[in-house]
């Protein structure tokens, strides 16, 4: 009989991680090593040397991709990430054959991905290759996560996943982040280009807006919308793009449920 396959939980959320933990438990072909936050797990994979580890992508000081990056894909275990993004956020999951869990957790989609996770680990042992968390980060690099703003007298940095939406302002844009405005001299054109698409969507000829930022959507006349963001900001959603926005709402076809 196999050795069970050894578990590392990484997240900031003391009841995230015991609820996977407990998950982990019932399961005999797998044993629970440890836990930790982001900022300490790079040092507990190389340490502990995990079959598999269980990622959360968001944590507020080193998130799941910073984990990755900083330990380098040779190094990386079989990883489950886990996620509160809604749908459209976890389509990179689903295009490059990674698999997820959504918060709060379902216990049968926490199955099906430790069972998937159970035999990319074994398929490891017997030496075969895996290139899908590479092409994942791979994707991921392309796209702009920080941006350098310069003032009178100093440098500001904004990180691209903290920015509400963008504002077309002449010669500049206006990134906007929560109740500040950066201005940043790039076109609406180059600004979107180096935007993860499904992150940031344009949604008028002078407007892109972070997707996970939208929290209502309102009809308006001829087939416009009106976009509600957190923090009440009102965005026009034209007729035009309304389509390319719904996309990021709507789940790729075949996707894992």
């Amino acid at each position: 009989m196999n050795e069970p396959l050894r578990v590392l939980i990484v997240d900031d959320e003391p009841l995230a991680r015991q609820l996977v933990r407990l998950l982990l438990d019932a399961d005999p072909e797998v044993v629970a090593i440890g836990e930790c936050s982001g900022v300490d797990a790079v040092a507990a994979i190389e340490r502990d040397r995990p079959d598999i580890v269980f990622l959360d992508v968001q944590m507020p000081e080193v998130d799941g991709f910073d984990v990755l990056e900083k330990l380098g894909i040779e190094r990386a275990p079989v990883v489950v990430f886990v996620t509160a993004y809604a749908d459209h956020a976890v389509r990179a999951f689903d295009v490059h054959a990674l698999d997820y869990v959504l918060k709060p957790i379902d216990d049968a989609r926490f199955a099906h991905a430790l069972d998937r996770a159970k035999q990319q680990a074994r398929a490891r042992q017997r030496g075969d290759r895996d290139d899908h968390l590479s092409a994942l980060l791979l994707d991921r690099s392309r796209y702009a996560r920080r941006f350098l703003v310069r003032t009178r007298d100093k440098t500001l940095v904004v990180n691209a996943d903290e920015i509400d939406w963008i504002e077309a302002a002449d010669y500049y844009v206006s990134l906007h982040v929560g109740s500040a405005s950066h201005l940043l001299r790039e076109t609406m054109a180059d600004i979107e280009r180096r935007l993860d698409p499904e992150r940031f969507v344009r949604v008028h000829r002078s407007a892109i807006v972070n997707i996970d930022r939208v929290r209502e959507i309102h009809a308006l006349f001829r087939g416009d919308a009106e976009l509600i963001l957190a923090g009440g900001t009102r965005v026009r959603l034209s007729r035009t793009r309304r389509s390319e926005f719904e996309r990021l709402f709507t789940p790729p076809a075949g996707a894992a449920s």
